[in-house]
C-alpha cells in the first residue's frame, strides 16, 4: 500500500468508509454566528465541534484559517483533510472561480499533519469554454502538488447554472450537470483521488419527499443515482448540502435503493448547525450540552445509515 493509500485509509472507518465531519466553513459559519463574531470565537466553536464529535467520524474536514485548534482537539483516532481554497467566489467577475489561500501550499498542509487536500470548484459544465478551461488548468495544478507530496486529493464539485438562479428550474437541469461534471473530472489528468459530490437531485422535488411540486418521479430519481454512480470508477463521497440530518439519511437510504454505490459522506451543518444557536444563546457551555447530546445522536445515527448504504473503498 502506498503512503498516499495509507493516509486514504486513516480517513476511513474499521469498514473502508469514509464518514467525515465537514467544519471547513468561513464565510458560512460568521454568518450563522453573526458578522461581527471575532476570529477567537470561531476557532473556539470549531475546537468543540471537533473535541465533541470527532469520537464518533472517521475524520474531520477543517480550513487553514480557523481550524488549526480545533484539529489539535480532534480525536486521536479521526484523519485530517484540509481545505486548500478561499472560501466562496469573486461575485463582481462572471465564472465563479476557485482562489486558494495565498500563505497555503500541499507541502504545507502535510506538514501541519493534513492526512489529504479538498478543494471545491464551483462548476458549471455547459459554461464557457474559456472560463472552464481556466478551472480545469487550476485543477491539474493541484493535482500535480497532491502527487509531488504523495498525499490524497478530495475535490469536491459543486454545480451552477450561470445563467439559472431559481431553484426550481436549476432543479430540472441538476442531474446532468452534476453527472457530467464528475465524468470530466474523473479524467485521469485531474489527479483526483476522491470525488465529494451533489446527490444529482433536488430531494425536495422528488416524489414522496417533495414539500409542494413534483419535478421527478422516485424512477426517475432512482435512475439519475444509478447513472451519476456509474459515471465514475473513483471513491466518491456526498455532502449534506445543508440539507436536515433527517432528510440526509433518508437521501442515502434512496441512494443506496437506487443501486449507488457511494463510499461515504462528508457532512457538515447537517450535524452540527443547531449549536450555532446553543453558541449564540448559551456560550461554550450550552454548545457542549447540544453537542453532547444532539450532535451526539445526528452522528451516530448518520453513521448507523452509511455502515447501511455505503460501499467500502477498495484499497490498491
Amino acid at each position: 500500500m502506498t503512503t498516499k493509500q495509507e493516509k486514504l485509509k486513516r480517513l476511513c472507518d474499521k469498514n473502508r468508509i469514509i464518514g467525515a465531519l465537514a467544519i471547513d466553513q468561513r464565510g458560512a459559519l460568521r454568518r450563522m454566528l453573526g458578522e461581527d463574531t471575532p476570529v477567537e470565537q470561531l476557532e473556539t466553536f470549531k475546537v468543540l465541534v471537533s473535541k465533541y464529535l470527532t469520537k464518533y467520524a472517521s475524520s474531520i474536514l477543517l480550513d487553514p484559517e480557523l481550524g488549526w485548534k480545533a484539529a489539535e482537539a480532534r480525536d486521536k483516532n479521526a484523519g485530517l483533510l484540509v481545505a486548500y481554497e478561499k472560501t466562496g467566489y469573486d461575485k463582481t467577475v462572471p465564472g465563479r472561480y476557485p482562489d486558494l489561500v495565498e500563505n497555503v501550499s500541499v507541502q504545507r498542509l502535510k506538514a501541519n499533519g493534513a492526512d489529504a487536500v479538498k478543494v471545491l470548484l464551483y462548476i458549471d459544465i455547459d459554461e464557457d469554454r474559456a472560463v472552464n478551461d481556466v478551472k480545469e488548468a487550476f485543477i491539474e495544478r493541484i493535482a500535480s502538488e497532491c502527487k509531488a507530496e504523495d498525499i490524497p486529493f478530495f475535490l469536491e464539485l459543486v454545480s451552477y447554472d450561470a445563467k439559472v438562479t431559481d431553484e426550481k428550474e436549476y432543479a430540472k437541469l441538476k442531474p446532468r450537470k452534476v453527472i457530467e461534471a464528475m465524468k470530466l473530472y474523473s479524467q485521469e489528468r485531474f489527479g483526483v483521488d476522491v470525488l465529494k459530490v451533489e446527490v444529482p437531485v433536488n430531494m425536495k422535488y422528488v416524489e414522496g419527499f417533495a414539500e409542494n411540486e413534483v419535478l421527478y418521479t422516485k424512477e426517475e430519481a432512482a435512475a439519475f443515482y444509478k447513472e451519476q454512480s456509474d459515471a465514475t470508477s473513483l471513491p466518491f463521497i456526498f455532502l449534506s448540502a445543508g440539507v436536515s440530518a433527517q432528510l440526509f439519511q433518508d437521501t442515502l437510504r434512496f441512494a443506496k435503493e437506487s443501486g449507488s454505490t457511494f463510499n461515504g459522506v462528508l457532512c457538515g451543518r447537517a450535524t452540527w448547525a443547531g449549536a450555532t444557536k446553543a453558541y449564540q444563546e448559551g456560550g461554550e457551555a450550552a454548545t457542549i450540552k447540544w453537542l453532547e447530546t444532539i450532535g451526539k445522536q445526528n452522528i451516530v445515527e448518520l453513521d448507523a445509515v452509511l455502515q447501511e448504504t455505503a460501499t467500502p473503498i477498495v484499497f490498491k
